[in-house]
C-alpha cells in the first residue's frame, strides 16, 4: 500500500498542521458519534505536537486519550509516556479529556496488560486518530526487532487489545497495543523527524522482512495509507 507523505520545512510547522488534522477528525467523529478517540505514541518527538493540539478548539469532553504503547514504569518516572501526556497534551483546552492510561500499579506487565485491555475496551474500535512514531531501528509502537511476542502483536489474527513486548533494545518491559488494534484507526498517521528518519523510512519502505523492521506492517497492511508526517 503506498502512504501519503507530506513533508515540512521544521517541527514546528509539522506539529501545527498535524494538529489541525488531529482536531478536524477527532470533531468529525464527535459530530457523526458524539465521542472520539486517539491513541498517541511517547517519545521526545510529540511534544511540540501535543502542545498544539491541546490548544485546539475541540469539545475536548468527548474525547478519550490513550497510548499506542508504554514502558513498564509509574506514571512520575521521567521515561513515562503517560508523564509526557501528562505535561504537554492534557492541559489548556484539552483538559478536560479522558485519559486512559495502559501502565498499572501491579505486581507483573502481563497482569497490567491484562487489566489495561479491560479498561480501553470502553474506547471501542477502530481509533479514530492513531499516530505512530518510528525508531532507528524501524519499530514502532513497541514491534521492536527481536521482541519476545513480536510476532503476536504482528499477527492480524490477535485480538484487539495490549500485550507485553521485551527486547534488548527495548529497556524496560512494555506494553502495547497490537497490530490488529491499530491498523485500521481512521487516520493512521506516522510522525517522524529527521534527514535520518527519513533514510530509515526509505529502507522500511523497500523489499524486505516485517520482523527486520516492523514499520513495514503498518506501511503494508494498514486499512488505509498511512499518513507519514516528516520534518528535517
Amino acid at each position: 500500500m503506498t502512504a501519503n507523505m507530506h513533508a515540512f520545512a521544521n517541527g514546528a510547522e509539522l506539529a501545527g498542521k498535524l494538529a489541525d488534522k488531529v482536531a478536524e477528525t477527532l470533531s468529525a467523529a464527535i459530530e457523526a458519534r458524539g465521542s472520539a478517540s486517539i491513541a498517541v505514541s511517547g517519545g521526545s518527538t510529540p511534544k511540540a505536537f501535543f502542545q498544539a493540539l491541546s490548544s485546539r478548539s475541540i469539545d475536548w469532553g468527548k474525547v478519550t486519550i490513550t497510548l499506542v504503547d508504554e514502558r513498564f514504569v509509574p506514571a512520575d518516572n521521567p521515561r513515562s509516556n503517560h508523564l509526557l501526556v501528562q505535561e504537554n497534551l492534557l492541559k489548556d483546552k484539552a483538559a478536560t479529556a479522558k485519559f486512559l492510561p495502559l501502565y498499572q500499579a501491579v505486581a507483573s506487565v502481563e497482569e497490567a496488560a491484562a487489566i489495561a485491555t479491560e479498561k480501553t475496551r470502553a474506547v471501542g474500535h477502530p481509533f479514530d486518530v492513531a499516530i505512530l512514531g518510528m525508531g532507528n531501528d524501524g519499530h514502532t509502537a513497541s514491534f521492536f526487532p527481536g521482541g519476545n511476542n513480536l510476532l503476536t502483536a504482528l499477527d492480524p489474527n490477535t485480538p484487539r487489545g495490549i500485550i507485553t513486548m521485551e527486547a534488548q533494545d527495548a529497556g524496560e518491559p512494555r506494553l502495547t497495543f497490537t497490530f490488529s488494534s491499530l491498523q485500521d484507526a481512521r487516520l493512521l498517521a506516522l510522525h517522524i523527524e529527521g534527514a535520518g528518519k527519513k533514510d530509515v523510512l526509505a529502507k522500511a519502505e523497500a523489499p524486505g522482512e516485517e520482523t527486520e523492521m516492523p514499520i513495514r506492517a503498518m506501511l503494508r497492511r494498514a486499512a488505509s495509507p498511512v499518513e507519514i508526517y516528516w520534518a528535517p
